[in-house]
């Protein structure tokens, strides 16, 4: 089967192609297409099906990463949504939490208060009432629906959520108004919470219904024009779509729940990491995927991706209560503008200088100084090997802006500010590793670095020593791995459930609870085209101590839900939340509030075939000498040094590179520090031994005394 898996980044458009039959991989990389993202997408497409030598007509099957989602909401160009709720309950949406970032301040901006998702105006209650047994107290007032929704379709409403209270326990309101919606105005987008998002805890149910309302009609309009793109290069009738926990949805799932696309892309690389560190024997893995305007972090222990707790998945400040992969984003990446701000700190990003114009080495009328342009200036991106995108570097433009806007005031080389701007970028990727790792009782010690994205490998030489990381593993495509992730990736769905379940109704309410998810499960999947030998269903319990008010998530056992399972789940929450928080309660009751099920169709996963081998010597692959601007040792000013330049495509399994020393492919460029040693694995990894830092303390310059 010939698949092509295409990851829409801020800069570039990352596309791979894979024949799983001939392990043959053809890799693109074009400028991204804000304006329309599909239009990169097609470019990048036929460029590596141009490089396989076949037309776009030849693929079986193609998977995208997509910040469309995202992106909808951080710049908040959604659709106008209305809210038809329970009468009483109009204001959900602005009380929130009661959360404040900075519980002192009497001048806060907080986005679902500034910048709702649905306008007052356009949240309109109507009589109904479910209790808090399920049972219903008001019957639904039908005619107060039509008459909401003739009132927002003529406000000019694009898209309807339906948010009723208690309605996870009793979704008979909330279906009864969507079909009401349908007959009153077809057209109209509808997201309701018991489809959306079926879990009890009324304002982040509220916010994430709204959000897929938000966001569902240019992404659905977005997934519907691709595909009409994509049909008519006769790719095929269906694509798939990466999803926030993870696995991919079609792209008919993902019409009809995009909020489950939010950070579509992001989790891709993360994948990509856990299937890299399978394939050269480093299970734990910690991916650090850098590309033109963010850098994202993932832990993986044992190559398993884990899930943000529910009420942690925000997106925008909106609580967005679906599973998400958990990775931190931050605003430092290749286009990561430098300044020297009012106060005469240096600082570095987050703004980005993006695709559009780019860093002042692009040439397209960049003139603020970013990190690629200190990395140009230091000579660790050459100009001679760079074709990402088909732009060619102007060297003397990036030294240029760098002199223009930093040296003056650090009164400083160009090599050394731009040290500096490397060395404060670095230094924001090493505290976002620490979050995801020290901070939730992992030692980066136990793990191994992978660098993935344009600019990882100029970045993992340096991170990996300040953590004590003994392992780095570059990818034969780092540059696109995100891309690589797609192709790593289930289909996967997941399904869920409030029941409350504390022991004193028997085993026999879960049993039919389970039962009547993993029926929707299967039927989905079938839907999807998979058979039934390529089902597999897995099921959790959130659980918690009674009079707590959070929960932990667990795998639950398969097979009859009896006495026993039930004292087997209790089990494992007790060794989770012992795990967690130090401690078990014994005396405690367990009572189990949600059970979900998730619903994978195994497809063929993407596997490296193992590369031609040599000897340690790796002269063959040397291409060039070249100056490198790096400091010696720990502490000093970075100096000119001579280091050899090896071509990627060249090395073999085997071969061994003492740094420091550059890797040049099309996609990316590594660098290997000094002391450190590289050495090619048998499926073309480029495994790298860091050496400890030769003294305390971390190795950057020191631009305080500069910037006052």
């Amino acid at each position: 089967m010939r698949r092509v898996a295409v990851d829409v980044g801020g800069t570039f458009t990352d596309v791979m192609y894979w024949d799983d039959a001939t392990g043959e991989v053809r890799i693109a990389k074009v400028s991204s297409t804000p304006a329309d993202q599909s239009t990169g997408v097609m470019k990048g497409i036929r460029e590596a099906c141009a490089e396989a030598g076949i037309g776009t007509e030849d693929l079986d099957m193609f998977v995208h990463g997509t910040t469309a989602a995202t992106n909808s909401v951080l710049e908040h160009r959604g659709a106008t949504v209305g809210l038809i709720t329970t009468a009483g309950f109009r204001d959900i949406l602005h009380i929130g939490r009661k959360k404040r970032p900075y519980n002192f301040s009497s001048h806060q901006d907080l986005p679902w208060q500034t910048r709702p998702l649905v306008l007052r105006r356009h949240r309109i209650a109507v009589p109904e009432r479910i209790r808090a047994d399920g049972s219903v107290e008001t019957p639904l007032d039908e005619e107060a629906v039509r008459a909401a929704v003739r009132r927002l379709r003529a406000d000019g409403v694009e898209a309807i959520a339906v948010c009723f209270l208690f309605s996870v326990l009793n979704d008979v309101h909330e279906r009864r108004a969507v079909e009401i919606i349908g007959e009153e105005w077809p057209e109209a987008f509808v997201s309701a919470s018991h489809v959306v998002a079926p879990r009890y805890r009324e304002y982040e149910r509220f916010s994430t219904t709204a959000l897929n309302a938000f966001v569902g009609p240019e992404v659905g309009g977005y997934i519907e024009r691709l595909g009409a793109t994509v049909r008519a290069a006769g790719i095929s009738d269906r694509f798939q779509l990466m999803t926030s926990a993870g696995g991919i949805a079609t792209d008919r799932g993902a019409v009809e729940a995009p909020v489950n696309l939010l950070m579509s892309g992001v989790v891709a690389g993360l994948r990509a990491g856990c299937e890299i560190g399978r394939s050269s024997g480093h299970p734990n893995v910690i991916t650090l995927d850098v590309g033109g305007t963010s850098a994202d972090v993932g832990v993986a222990p044992g190559g398993e991706i884990r899930l943000k707790h529910l009420l942690d998945t925000k997106i925008g400040g909106y609580a967005a209560m679906i599973p998400m992969a958990d990775v931190d984003t931050i605003g430092a990446g290749g286009g990561s503008i430098a300044r020297i701000d009012e106060g005469g700190m240096f600082r570095v990003g987050p703004e980005s200088a993006g695709a559009q114009p780019g860093p002042a080495a692009y040439g397209r009328g960049g003139t603020e100084p970013t990190a690629t342009d200190a990395m140009v200036a230091m000579g660790w991106i050459r100009p001679e090997s760079f074709s990402a995108g088909g732009i060619a570097l102007d060297r003397d433009a990036a030294r240029a802006a760098i002199s223009t806007h930093i040296c003056g005031s650090l009164n400083s080389s160009v090599e050394f500010a731009a040290m500096g701007i490397f060395e404060i970028l670095s230094q924001a990727m090493v505290e976002a590793i620490g979050v995801q790792s020290i901070r939730k009782g992992y030692h980066p010690g136990e793990f191994a670095l992978v660098p993935l994205g344009g600019a990882g490998g100029l970045f993992a030489w340096r991170i990996a020593q300040e953590l004590e990381i003994p392992t780095i593993i570059v990818p034969p495509h780092p540059g696109v791995s995100a891309a690589m992730g797609l192709l790593t990736s289930d289909l996967q769905y997941e399904f869920a459930k409030t029941v409350w379940f504390d022991g004193s109704s028997g085993p026999g309410v879960l049993a039919g609870a389970y039962a009547e998810l993993e029926r929707a499960a299967v039927e989905q999947l079938r839907g999807d085209g998979l058979a039934d030998d390529k089902i597999r269903l897995l099921r959790t319990a959130d659980c918690r101590y009674s009079g707590q008010g959070y929960e932990l998530r667990v795998n639950v056992p398969d097979g009859a839900v009896d006495a026993a399972w039930v004292a087997e789940t209790h089990e494992r929450f007790e060794r989770a939340h012992e795990r967690t928080y130090t401690h078990r309660f014994a005396e405690a009751d367990v009572h189990i509030v949600n059970i979900g099920v998730t619903a994978v169709g195994a497809l063929e996963s993407y596997r490296s075939l193992p590369i031609a081998s040599g000897d340690a010597d790796a002269s063959a692959a040397a291409i060039a000498s070249a100056p490198l601007f790096m400091p010696r040792k720990v502490g000093e000013d970075p100096i000119e040094l001579e280091a050899p330049v090896y071509d990627r495509d060249r090395l073999v399994a085997g071969n061994r590179i003492e740094g420091p020393a550059l890797v040049e492919q099309s996609d990316s460029t590594t660098v290997v520090g000094i002391g450190q040693v590289a050495e090619v694995d048998h499926h073309g990894n480029l495994v790298i031994a860091v050496s400890a830092p030769a003294s305390g303390g971390p190795l950057r310059p020191e631009v305080s005394a500069h910037a006052g």
